[in-house]
């Protein structure tokens, strides 16, 4: 039975890992904070790879929206293969990285405090290699995840990026939205008895796309990452801007765009892009809140109302890992070790 394998279970802890995370990390993000406006910290630099990466995605948009940080994602093989390190300056150099174990994401903090670097790390392994090397820990305290595709671990890891944010800026009324996310999470299972008939209807799905942007463009990615590994299905991410400049050629009758379009600034822009593509005749499933995307859609998956846009990704991904997971199912799959990759990947 699918309510028996570890990634079943793991994407339902995901509201109360996200609640451990904000209550326990609180008190060294604080410490964090202060040595960044000790320094008068300019620029962040992430390292990560895989889902790690995606949740870098995030950062750049709410670092750069929220504290007008300018963020850049590292390229591990100038440190390992091209041995050409770049200077960091004036950065906060941040390693995102489930298990702490890549050698390459932990050259790059290495070689960041080699320069003097303020260096930190996301990890839900504290005593691991990337753990060891940063100066500061925020640990995700998402318990061990024994299901390959990463779920609790990516929400955490979000949490973490919106915790640092949200301290650095100062604002209350964020932190309290931010607070409020694990109960609004647990909501999003409301819609879990729909999300088999859904799979049902795209087990011989071949190719698709999903569309994202803004602070959903992380999701985009996260979400074709799990279609991908789990259901071996040929997925691409855009923003709703980049798929309009050549791959709209793509668009036919009934092909399948998966759409993140949640209430906020982007949700205009959203709604015009759904537009153009619906007119080409495109199948759209859509992950929203909002009435009028939902109006939109073939296949409407409803999010919570009220969660502000900034934290949106929290809850955005949740329905796409349940798709995930249950078209798996539907085909046939081993759900908890897909066919060739494992838990911990290792790159130089």
């Amino acid at each position: 039975m699918i309510e028996q394998t570890h990634l079943y279970q793991e994407i339902h802890e995901q509201p109360q890992a996200v609640a451990r995370l904000l209550q326990r990390d609180r008190a060294v993000v604080e410490d964090l904070v202060r040595e960044i406006r000790d320094r008068a910290i300019t620029h962040v630099i992430i390292a990560a790879r895989g889902t790690s990466d995606n949740a870098a995605r995030y950062a750049k948009y709410l670092f750069g929206a929220h504290n007008r940080l300018p963020v850049a994602l590292a390229a591990p093989s100038l440190h390992t293969i091209y041995k050409q390190p770049p200077r960091f300056g004036n950065a906060l150099v941040l390693g995102i990285s489930q298990s702490g174990k890549s050698p390459d994401i932990v050259s790059v903090l290495a070689e960041a405090r080699r320069q003097g670097a303020l260096t930190a790390a996301i990890t839900n392994i504290p005593d691991s290699d990337l753990a060891r090397t940063a100066d500061y820990v925020l640990p995700l305290h998402a318990g061990e995840e024994r299901a390959v595709a990463a779920t609790k671990t990516y929400t955490t890891e979000l949490a973490a990026i919106a915790l640092l944010s949200t301290l650095l800026g100062g604002d209350e009324a964020r932190l309290d939205e931010l607070m409020a996310m694990p109960d609004r999470m647990a909501q999003v299972f409301q819609i879990e008895q729909d999300i088999p008939r859904v799979a049902e209807r795209y087990r011989f799905v071949s190719a698709c796309v999903t569309i994202g942007r803004g602070y959903n463009y992380a999701t985009a990615f996260e979400l074709a990452l799990k279609l991908k590994e789990l259901t071996y299905t040929v997925v691409e991410p855009y923003s709703s801007a980049d798929f309009l400049h050549g791959p709209l050629a793509l668009v036919q009758h009934g092909f399948p765009i998966i759409v993140i379009a949640p209430s906020g600034r982007m949700l205009p822009e959203m709604l015009d892009f759904m537009t153009t593509v619906k007119g080409r005749q495109a199948e759209l499933l859509v992950i929203s809140d909002a009435p009028e995307t939902l109006d939109m859609a073939r296949i409407a998956l409803r999010l919570p109302a009220g969660a502000p846009e900034w934290l949106s990704p929290l809850i955005t991904i949740m329905p796409g890992q349940l798709l995930a997971m249950y078209l798996a199912a539907t085909r046939d799959y081993d759900i908890d070790q897909p066919r060739g990759i494992h838990k911990v990947t290792e790159t130089i």
